[in-house]
C-alpha cells in the first residue's frame, strides 16, 4: 500500500504506549494496531483529528505517500 502510517514514529517521539494512545483517542488497542500496522482501509477524520490532538502533530506527521503499490493490483 503506498500510504504509510507512521504512528509508531510519533509514539516513540512522545514516549507514549499504544494502550495510552488508544485510551486518549477513544479507540480500542486492536483498532489502533490495525491502523499502525498498515492494515486499515480507511481512517475517519475524527480519528485522525484525535490522533493529531493527542500526539500534538499534523496529519502529515502520521501519514505519508510512497509511490508504487503492490504488483498486479488495480488501484482505480
Amino acid at each position: 500500500m503506498p500510504i504509510v502510517v507512521d504512528v509508531d514514529v510519533m509514539l516513540a517521539r512522545r514516549k507514549m504506549s499504544v494502550g495510552t494512545l488508544a485510551e486518549r483517542v477513544g479507540i480500542t488497542p486492536a483498532n489502533l494496531a490495525v491502523l499502525k500496522n498498515g492494515r486499515a482501509k480507511a481512517v475517519r477524520f475524527t480519528t485522525l483529528d484525535a490522533l493529531c490532538e493527542v500526539l500534538e502533530c499534523q496529519p502529515g506527521d502520521l501519514l505519508r505517500w510512497e509511490p508504487g503499490g503492490p504488483e498486479g493490483v488495480d488501484e482505480t
